[in-house]
């Protein structure tokens, strides 16, 4: 291994919706993270992996901090405190169609915190705006480093839509990482296992054109994912088996649909992603169950994986 070789851990933050799981997914290649048009739709600090020829970026996908309003909001919020601790390098997301707010400035100051670490400024989804309100955009997130304290190490725009300037971006997180041996095998995505993707996948269809109460209120376990023992290893099929949590009878009927229809094109949406993640054919056997108030009850929570 030449002694020039870098790996390391970056993680992505912003506020909700700030375009950091689509940026993930444009860094490495293919979709590990869930996106949705609804805020606070990422639960877990998935990994994705980019590998170039000189070096390993493990990138850390974290939930989007936010002033927390029950015991998952706070366990979030955690989560993204830890994870920062524990990379080697922070990028900050700014959706450019938003203007600079209280909350990227709570978050800001927040990362004034870390120091001796490199933090990066990143301006999402300038496809979404014109030369003139990008130009704006960036002295705003000028301004906010300043206000802080923090001298950002760059500032770039990029839109993962149409790939813009995404190459220099995985260049410039490379450039700040240690020297060192790869961390995992050449070629591989995500160190995710697969009943998280599943889970993730599902969670994903299922929120897609639902009400806006309904993103927080869904939770997603995958019970068990078995190869079927009667097919023949040319015509394998898996069964995987899910339950979908909401938290009222209302929300139950939502997911369900008018005489189950909404549900199965949950399922027929997921299927297709699930096959792609699995190798193979899969019977996908959903079910929707309601767990009265879960975000507010911990020992719920420890149940649905939180």
């Amino acid at each position: 291994m030449a002694a020039s070789f870098r790996s390391g851990f970056a993680c992505f933050v912003g506020r909700p919706n700030a375009g950091k799981s689509t940026l993930t997914n444009a860094l490495v290649g293919d979709k590990i993270a869930i996106t949705s048009s609804k805020p606070q739709t990422t639960r877990h600090a998935i990994r994705g992996l980019v590998h170039t020829d000189g070096a390993q970026l493990v990138l850390v996908d974290t939930p989007g901090l936010h002033r927390p309003r029950t015991v998952l909001g706070e366990r979030l919020n955690d989560l993204v405190r830890t994870t920062w601790a524990d990379v080697d390098t922070v990028a900050m997301c700014f959706p450019s169609d938003q203007r600079v707010g209280p909350g990227d400035k709570y978050l800001v100051k927040e990362l004034a915190g870390l120091r001796r670490k490199p933090v990066l400024a990143v301006a999402t989804k300038t496809d979404l705006v014109s030369p003139a309100r990008l130009a704006e955009h960036l002295l705003a997130i000028q301004a906010a480093g300043e206000e802080a304290g923090i001298r950002w190490r760059e500032i770039v725009p990029v839109s993962a839509a149409q790939g813009a300037q995404v190459g220099l971006l995985r260049d410039l997180l490379i450039d700040t990482l240690p020297e060192g041996a790869p961390l995992y095998p050449d070629g591989q995505l995500t160190d995710e296992p697969a009943e998280t993707l599943v889970a993730e996948v599902v969670r994903e269809a299922a929120l897609e054109g639902v009400r806006d109460e309904l993103p927080h209120s869904l939770a997603v376990v995958v019970d068990e994912i078995v190869p079927r023992e009667d097919r023949s290893a040319h015509k394998p099929l898996t069964d995987v088996r899910v339950h979908v949590f909401v938290e009222r009878d209302s929300q139950k009927g939502i997911i369900i649909g008018h005489k189950g229809a909404r549900l199965r094109e949950i399922g027929a949406a997921s299927r297709r992603q699930i096959e792609k993640i699995l190798g193979t054919p899969v019977y996908l056997d959903l079910h929707v169950k309601v767990a009265k108030d879960w975000q507010r009850d911990p020992k719920q929570l420890r149940r649905l994986g939180f």
